[in-house]
């Protein structure tokens, strides 16, 4: 089992809103076979608690464009973790010291990457030091 076509489309349309936004290091993992909950890990991260809140502002603002909204918004007040559930998809926003911290690609690492479709852009591969297979 792989993850739902429009799981994969909710999650490359909100990788491009955090590129958008200058999220780093974004990466989505295939979970439909590991986790019954979501097809679809995204992971974003930045420097610091202001711009980690833009990228969620704009995530959201591209995915009411295709009228989804969050059925669970976690987070959102501190900054540094903000979790957004789209059902299928779910998407982690971190401060960039809380992402090192702890390292759900790790946790993840025997996910299969999704092709989120930046291009070449440095933001769509996966931090250094991690392996995704």
């Amino acid at each position: 089992m792989t993850a739902a076509d429009s799981s994969i489309i909710t999650a490359r349309h909100a990788g491009r809103a955090a590129a958008d936004k200058l999220a780093e290091d974004i990466v989505a993992l295939d979970v439909s076979e590991r986790l019954a909950l979501a097809d679809v890990f995204l992971i974003a991260s930045a420097p610091s608690e202001r711009q980690v809140n833009a990228i969620v502002d704009g995530i959201e603002e591209e995915l009411s464009t295709l009228d989804l909204k969050p059925t669970r918004r976690e987070g959102r007040s501190g900054g540094r973790w903000v979790l957004l559930d789209y059902g299928n998809v779910v998407i982690h926003v971190q401060h960039e010291e809380d992402r090192v911290f702890y390292a759900l690609e790790r946790l993840w690492k025997d996910c299969p990457v999704v092709d989120l479709q930046l291009g070449d852009d440095a933001s769509a591969k996966a931090p250094a030091g991690t392996e995704t297979e």
